[in-house]
């Protein structure tokens, strides 16, 4: 088994931040260090900083917060406002992708390594829903040209659903997480992202979640998310 998806089904972090780990060089394999892809056995012995990784508590854990500004999407205790120690959760949890530190509103975490996989892979098309205020009139041009596609980081963005709210304030549906896509997009098109908000993630809503308060998700939630992520 490869050592992000070992270290991942133990529970204490995602593939994506065991790959940070490997490439600071804090994770060894029977007391060499481990590189990025390398494969282990049940039998051999794992450690992370020279220690053993902690049994974690495998109650299947789903929350979703409203992340406020400020706060950070990463595991790494030494990060001041990582979303890890915000929410204070009783046992070990880690975000299911980012939310960049000047943005705010939905975000899942959990314990659960296998679905933070599943939901990470772009080409399976889940839909995550923004609200973003900028700082002038939207034109239909800037719809047209938002919903086809842009040109960022040397890629252009995939289609996707974009609709005006009100004169500077629109809502826009993807269905990949490119680095701070959004902002990007705007910034190509002569925009400046005054606010941005993600309010759904696939079937989970924020609805009247309070900025800066965390619930589990409802079970009719769950096996709606799980049956999707099939």
């Amino acid at each position: 088994m490869r050592i992000n998806k070992y270290i991942s089904e133990t529970g204490f972090c995602s593939r994506r931040e065991t790959d940070r780990l490997i490439a600071a060089g804090r994770i060894t394999i029977n007391g060499k260090v481990c590189v990025k892809g390398e494969e282990v056995e049940t039998e051999d012995l794992v450690l992370i900083d020279g220690k053993e990784i902690p049994q974690v508590d495998r109650e299947p854990v789903y929350l979703a917060l409203n992340k406020p500004i400020g706060i950070v999407c990463t595991a790494a205790q030494q990060v001041e406002g990582n979303i890890i120690q915000y929410v204070n959760y009783p046992s070990r949890i880690f975000a299911v992708g980012r939310l960049d530190k000047a943005s705010e509103g939905l975000i899942l975490l959990t314990n659960d390594g296998e679905i933070v996989n599943k939901m990470m892979r772009s080409e399976h098309n889940h839909e995550k829903e923004y609200v973003v205020t900028v700082d002038k009139p939207i034109t239909d041009e800037f719809l047209r040209m938002m919903s086809q596609g842009v040109e960022i980081l040397d890629v252009i963005t995939k289609p996707c659903k974009v609709y005006r709210h009100s004169e500077d304030v629109f809502r826009i549906i993807l269905t990949q997480g490119l680095n701070l896509q959004i902002r990007r997009m705007c910034k190509a098109l002569g925009y400046r992202v005054l606010k941005l908000e993600r309010i759904r993630i696939m079937n989970i809503r924020l609805d009247q979640l309070e900025r800066g308060q965390w619930r589990h998700l409802e079970k009719h939630e769950l096996s709606t998310l799980l049956a999707r992520l099939n």
